[in-house]
């Protein structure tokens, strides 16, 4: 899936940069998503398959633990290459998007209905149609 959409990111990455001329470093906070996310995505399918006989855990929750993995080693990422600064009441992205600590549990949350309902139904149906699950 991450490998359907990363090319999208890409493509709005150099309209952004380059066309439109902004000023922020987004290659640095592109590096981490389109190098690691699409194996991390096939590893954590694997694991699921692997592993679904005996836990009999349904592909959707499985996939929505996947941000509770991704969102924490991005954050420590983003941090030793400068792109995120955490400050006392919120983090600052590139040094310029201020972000308050209030505003990153609901997108926390966001992001782990939207993994929830992309594995159930995409990552799911995708396994059935390659008839691996």
């Amino acid at each position: 899936m991450p490998t359907l959409i990363l090319p999208l990111l890409l493509t709005v990455f150099i309209v952004v940069r380059l066309m439109l001329q902004v000023p922020i470093p987004i290659e640095r906070g592109l590096v981490f998503p389109m190098a690691l996310v699409p194996s991390l995505w096939a590893l954590w399918n694997v694991l699921w398959l692997g592993t679904h006989s005996r836990t009999h855990l349904q592909i959707g929750p499985h996939g929505a633990l996947l941000p509770l993995l991704l969102m924490p080693a991005g954050a420590v990422a983003a941090c030793c290459l400068g792109i995120l600064v955490l400050g006392a009441n919120g983090v600052t992205w590139f040094h310029t998007w201020y972000v308050p600590y209030g505003w990153i549990v609901p997108c926390f949350l966001a992001a782990l209905a939207a993994y929830y309902l992309v594995w159930k139904y995409v990552v799911g149906f995708l396994n059935r149609t390659l008839g691996i699950a």
